[in-house]
């Protein structure tokens, strides 16, 4: 028996049958289509992970931290953490993500535009002994360890450091052109050359405070550098 549907008002359709030259009409019930379920929703935090996964990678680098270490700290499951970040790769650039909008963060407050330049220089370097000094120097920088372990090898990577690195010099050029304004750069000096200068001092110093230099000595070390720049 063959047949075929056509629409029909108020919902229905209606389904006509040819047998033996007659015709059948039987009213046919229109089905709603259900909606497929969504998804669930995340029900963890994910800034929270990330900022925990950064933690073991800057204890333990890259290609030593392993799968289990950061289900472990993120205290998520394996599909979980796939599912979140795509695979450990790009975890990790999420967490050097992380790690470079902290400090150009904390950068932001030490130099900003509405701060002394000196005085923020000055809160600048100081920032940086305090992260070289006990327990912290010895942990060392995320960006140089990284720098270390995989620079030249990974583009993604490289372009981070890079890209910090670049804003880090913007900002104390920034910093060292508003001193030259107020007179209070030494004469001869350029901001941009100089900017440079201390971004290789600090990340410097930060290889150094793994051998746990004192605070005094680092702290002496970065003022007579900066006076150098100062009149």
């Amino acid at each position: 028996m063959a047949g075929i549907t056509i629409r029909c008002i108020a919902g229905r359709d209606i389904l006509l049958v040819f047998k033996d030259r007659s015709v059948y009409i039987l009213a046919m019930r229109h089905q709603t289509p259900v909606p497929s379920p969504r998804g669930r929703p995340r029900s963890f935090d994910t800034e929270a992970a990330v900022e925990r996964a950064m933690g073991v990678f800057w204890s333990r680098g890259y290609h030593a931290t392993a799968l289990p270490d950061l289900l472990r700290a993120t205290k998520l499951s394996r599909g979980s953490l796939y599912a979140a970040f795509g695979d450990k790769h790009s975890l990790f650039l999420r967490a050097l993500d992380r790690y470079v909008a902290d400090a150009l963060t904390r950068m932001d407050g030490e130099l900003g535009p509405g701060k002394d330049a000196v005085d923020g220089l000055r809160a600048y370097l100081a920032g940086y002994v305090d992260r070289t000094s006990a327990a912290n120097g010895r942990r060392g920088c995320l960006l140089v360890a990284t720098a270390m372990e995989m620079a030249g090898r990974d583009a993604e990577v490289d372009r981070r450091i890079a890209g910090f690195f670049k804003a880090m010099e913007a900002r104390l050029a920034d910093a060292l052109s508003r001193a030259r304004a107020t007179g209070l750069l030494a004469d001869g000096v350029e901001p941009s050359s100089a900017a440079r200068i201390l971004v290789c001092f600090v990340e410097g110093l930060r290889v150094v405070g793994k051998t746990a230099p004192t605070r005094t000595a680092s702290q002496a070390t970065a003022d007579a550098l900066l006076d150098r720049f100062l009149k």
